[in-house]
């Protein structure tokens, strides 16, 4: 298990063994089962969450009992509710796990330490947070500019292992469409119509 977060860590940086153990040292191991919560809107995120094995989903639940998905996370993906985690606000995203999950955690004290002994961690944490801004952006120009249709292929292009271990209504969130609208965009791709 520190094998893969460690090879994500080589990514980025290069760490000594000392280096490497204390990290290893402040990472905490959870498993989640299907449907458990990593976090429940209301509650203050105090944790960045690698997944090493499994699927979750960061979601809001509007006042009407719609729900918009904010992001999945597969193996080797960050998942948190930023705003909660950086400045101890109420979450408003939900974040729970679509699969058996097992994941790390560094709750923020830790991590500030972290970036405070290992300067290179804030590093790769700001390339981290800037490629997530980046998709983000990508995310909204797509969802305002391109039709359901270019949504869809975007969203299959840039996340292949996705589509098959998550529902289609869980898609159809993501993707800011009904279930039926999603279903008929795919029926009409298999038949060559679109």
């Amino acid at each position: 298990m520190h094998d893969k977060i460690l090879s994500y860590v080589a990514r980025y940086i290069t760490l000594t063994k000392e280096e490497a153990d204390y990290f290893l040292s402040i990472v905490k191991y959870r498993k989640f089962l299907r449907r458990q919560f990593v976090l429940q809107a209301g509650d203050v995120c105090r944790h960045e969450t690698f997944v090493l094995r499994g699927c979750l989903r960061a979601y809001f639940v509007e006042a009407s009992g719609s729900f918009h998905i904010v992001q999945f996370a597969i193996e080797d993906w960050w998942v948190s509710d930023l705003n909660s985690l950086l400045h101890g606000e109420p979450a408003i995203l939900n974040i729970d796990a679509l699969e058996e999950t097992e994941v790390f955690q560094i709750d923020k004290s830790a991590m500030e330490d972290l970036f405070v002994r290992i300067p290179k961690f804030e590093r790769m944490f700001r390339i981290m947070l800037s490629q997530a801004y980046v998709a983000h952006q990508r995310r909204i120009i797509d969802n305002l500019c391109k039709p359901a249709l270019e949504r869809y292929q975007a969203f299959i292009e840039r996340y292949r292992n996705i589509e098959q271990r998550v529902p289609q209504t869980q898609i159809a969130s993501y993707l800011g469409m009904t279930p039926e609208f999603l279903s008929q965009i795919r029926k009409n791709l298999q038949r060559g119509s679109m």
